[in-house]
């Protein structure tokens, strides 16, 4: 995992940077392999729960899509589908998202293959009609399984941030105190004042300001390091943290 500095605060940026998840994972065609399976091995734990509920929300029965989401993880590292990915396309999401659908169309045409009794050609839910004429398999909820997939993706980087948060404070002995301070984070539903926080720690008003200023910026720090960790470039971190961002303020599907 990246260091507890703020990514942009380092002197060697990119040196920095070719530590991160899928930098390595990128570089495993030249690098350490080992180094590279080890990386995406932590990848992949942190988007599993995105890309079930993906699968998920095209797989009605909830045992067949646990089972198809163990499938794509076990196959995705057993083949080592990372040695397919492009360095100029970006993004690990991008690159997970478009593997397991690959994945799903195979094992769907696999499967009508089988109640057919004969063989057929697979197709990708990105192509459009196949060589012999036929229209691409058109898969139901598609777009609101995307959107539950990026909502899920987002939600899952924040948690690791928070988590990573709270580790710190209960380390430093501050877990009650990281308790209250939470309550400031966006999205947290509390009423809680300043005024009411600083009586519940018995201090000054000003100091509960200044706990929240910091607690607030290294959240956002541990937020850029989950981020950086998904992406190829350290320009990116930014206009995918805006993503994130944009993603969480779409209307569930």
């Amino acid at each position: 995992m990246a260091g507890s500095q703020h990514p942009a605060s380092k002197p060697q940026v990119h040196g920095w940077f070719t530590t991160t998840h899928w930098t390595v994972v990128l570089n495993a065609k030249s690098d350490d392999t080992t180094q590279a399976v080890e990386a995406l091995n932590k990848l992949c734990q942190t988007y599993q729960p995105p890309i079930h509920a993906y699968i998920g929300r095209l797989e009605r029965n909830p045992a067949d899509a646990e089972d198809l989401t163990q499938q794509f993880f076990a196959r995705f590292l057993e083949k080592a589908h990372y040695l397919l990915a492009d360095r100029q396309r970006g993004k690990f999401r991008t690159f997970l998202l478009t593997s397991v659908k690959h994945f799903l169309v195979n094992e769907w045409e696999r499967a009508s293959a089988q109640k057919r009794g004969g063989g057929q050609a697979m197709v990708s839910l990105d192509e459009g009609a196949t060589e012999g004429g036929q229209p691409r398999i058109e898969v139901k909820d598609e777009r609101t399984a995307e959107r539950i997939f990026e909502q899920n993706w987002a939600l899952t980087l924040l948690g690791r941030a928070r988590d990573r948060l709270e580790a710190e404070y209960t380390a430093g002995q501050k877990a009650e105190r990281f308790a209250q301070l939470e309550k400031f984070l966006p999205g947290e539903e509390s009423n809680m004042t300043y005024a009411e926080a600083a009586a519940r720690f018995g201090v000054a008003e000003g100091t509960i300001k200044s706990d929240v200023h910091r607690f607030k910026r290294r959240y956002r720090e541990l937020l850029r390091e989950e981020i950086a960790n998904t992406v190829s470039s350290p320009a990116e971190i930014d206009e995918e943290l805006r993503y994130l961002v944009t993603v969480l303020g779409r209307p569930r599907g």
